[in-house]
């Protein structure tokens, strides 16, 4: 029946529609739902922000309807005003409101960016609840792989592959570095986004409130394993805790510098791997990128080079003994050069030639 027709298209759109739905309210929303401090203050920063700038959206989106309607062409009451061309109380409310939430969003996002700064050691532990006096933060190392994660906890002596395990209110320290390529460790119940650098360490300080297990991964692409580069993140009590660190050395096995280099190797979908005992420094040792026996580690290369006579004896020509700033520039940038042309290609010691960057500001001196 002709009739019928659109009554039934109707249905069926208002059908899918709730299925739609029905289907969205599955998802699991982890930033809208932390269950760690920063996380929480983080959350209520997005809200606070889409708050405030709603304050705007709505009044405009509905001005735009009640505008449309009421200077439409068919409207009898409408008001024909050719002269108007100005009004002081409308400018006033134009340009004062969007003024104001820019403000309000500056002063928030401010105040924010500082009290969650990654670097800075955590105030509390949750809302109302300051950090223990006697609070010692758990020391996590993180290293991004190609295409796992690994975690060291260096006072415990034990490390996993894609598993981290934390006990709830005991603030964590991670130190987070990578490999090969600019990982991001993001587990979004717990903290932000930060960057793993290949010899670079970032830091982030942390805590968990809630017992639970959820999911962590790289916000970063970095290949074909990237989908896959999936930890899990278990928050448990102090106790249930203990008893896992407990079965790691019961059953785990040792991770020495050439288990590390078998494990740096690429590889995808990796199961978890529990290791009951580390070799001592290895995080530092990944972190310098001389795991390898034999190889320097950048830290000890750099140290070389600032100490060694060609650094030390390093001066401007007169010509430019006026601009101290510049020749100071110009010997770091010389130092640091020196240091990775002598890591990477090992060239003689006897002479270098200090030149190309800061030439005709320095002499040649000898190593």
């Amino acid at each position: 029946m002709p009739g019928r027709e659109p009554t039934i298209r109707g249905v069926t759109r208002a059908v899918s529609a709730a299925g739609a739905l029905a289907l969205l309210g599955g998802c699991n929303m982890v930033v809208m739902n932390p269950t760690g401090d920063i996380a929480l203050q983080q959350r209520n920063l997005i809200l606070v922000a889409v708050g405030l700038m709603l304050i705007i959206i709505v009044p405009v989106m509905t001005m735009t309807v009640v505008f449309a309607w009421r200077y439409r062409r068919g409207n009898p009451n409408k008001i024909y005003d050719p002269d108007f061309d100005h009004s002081t109380t409308l400018e006033l409310v134009i340009w004062s409101c969007p003024l104001l939430i820019i403000i309000a969003l500056s002063a928030v996002t401010w105040t924010s960016t500082h009290l969650l700064d990654p670097f800075r050691p955590l105030e509390r532990i949750g809302p109302g609840r300051p950090v223990p006096a006697d609070a010692k933060p758990l020391k996590v190392q993180v290293v991004g792989l190609d295409w796992k994660w690994l975690f060291i906890y260096p006072e415990l002596g034990i490390a996993t592959v894609n598993e981290l395990a934390l006990p709830v209110d005991v603030p964590v320290h991670f130190s987070i570095t990578s490999t090969s390529q600019f990982s991001t460790f993001y587990a979004p119940t717990m903290a932000g986004m930060i960057y793993a650098m290949p010899g670079m360490q970032s830091q982030l300080n942390a805590v968990l409130n809630k017992p639970g297990d959820s999911w962590g991964y790289s916000g970063n692409y970095t290949g074909r394993g990237h989908s896959d580069m999936r930890f899990q993140l278990h928050g448990m009590a102090p106790a249930d805790f203990d008893r896992w660190v407990a079965r790691v050395k019961k059953d785990g096995g040792a991770l020495t510098a050439a288990d590390y280099l078998r494990l740096e190797q690429p590889s995808e979908k990796v199961p978890v791997i529990r290791y009951a005992a580390v070799q001592p420094q290895l995080f530092d040792r990944v972190l310098n990128r001389c795991v390898e026996p034999d190889k320097p580690c950048m830290s000890d290369v750099m140290a070389h080079v600032w100490t060694a006579p060609a650094v030390q004896e390093l001066s401007c020509s007169d010509e430019h003994r006026s601009g101290a700033s510049m020749c100071s520039a110009c010997s770091r940038s010389t130092a640091w050069l020196l240091a990775l042309m002598k890591s990477a290609d090992r060239i003689p010691n006897h002479v270098i030639a200090l030149e190309a960057l800061c030439s005709p500001g320095f002499v040649r001196s000898p190593v």
